[in-house]
């Protein structure tokens, strides 16, 4: 299409042609680049049995080892495999880990895969592990085996009461046995306890008007 040139030319400059070659300018930002997998890599595998499958979970997540014998040495998550004798969950769990191995090969934080995988809720129900920790799905249930993973080798801080809270978690829970004795479950916690928000744990009472976690320490009243 030809333009008619109505005002008196002043300037001009020469525009470079692309070449054949020449790939196209991209908004594209290369935060990392992927970790290479190394000869020989160290991995951890969690056993996981729930009461809503017929066999064990075998979760194993292999760490590559960061800026070796320096000072900043450190492992992280490289890539993760589950191995079970159930196959009914099995296209989909291939298909999860394949994805999580490429966020771990990515480099970068991967901590928030741990929140993400914990709020995936099953429409059938969740189901309590041995200690009264609510589960929501088999999907939260490897989130939790990547937190574990995660604090065991320095990633995340552990989710654990620390040493005070320990105590007055002791103190609060001594404090209840004392006046029910023999009111607790298998789990260790009161049978009548509820749901902790914190911990999903069912070990929250009502103590002096306020609502308590014996796992956890967590309370409405600070």
């Amino acid at each position: 299409m030809a333009i008619k040139i109505e005002k008196k030319i002043v300037g001009y400059s020469l525009a470079e042609p692309k070449k054949a070659n020449e790939k196209p300018e991209t908004n594209i930002v290369q935060l990392g680049e992927p970790l290479d997998r190394p000869e020989k890599i160290t991995g951890t595998t969690y056993k996981v049995k729930t009461p809503v499958t017929d066999h064990a979970f075998y979760i194993t997540i292999n760490d590559v080892i960061m800026n070796e014998g320096t000072d900043q040495e450190h492992r992280r998550p490289f890539e993760i495999f589950v191995n079970s004798k159930n196959m009914e969950h099995f296209q989909w769990i291939v298909a999860l880990t394949r994805v999580m191995s490429a966020v771990f090969r990515k480099g970068g934080d991967v901590t928030f895969l741990v929140e993400e995988l914990e709020s995936v809720f099953d429409p059938n129900g969740g189901y309590y592990k041995k200690g009264g920790k609510y589960i929501p799905s088999l999907v939260a249930e490897l989130g939790h085996v990547v937190e574990t993973h995660l604090e065991n080798i320095g990633m995340l801080k552990s989710s654990e009461p620390d040493e005070y809270q320990k105590k007055l978690i002791d103190e609060k829970k001594e404090e209840y046995l004392k006046q029910n004795s023999g009111n607790l479950d298998e789990s260790g916690f009161p049978k009548d306890a509820q749901l902790c928000a914190k911990c999903q744990t069912k070990a929250s009472i009502l103590m002096d008007g306020c609502l308590t976690c014996l796992n956890c320490g967590e309370s409405k009243c600070g």
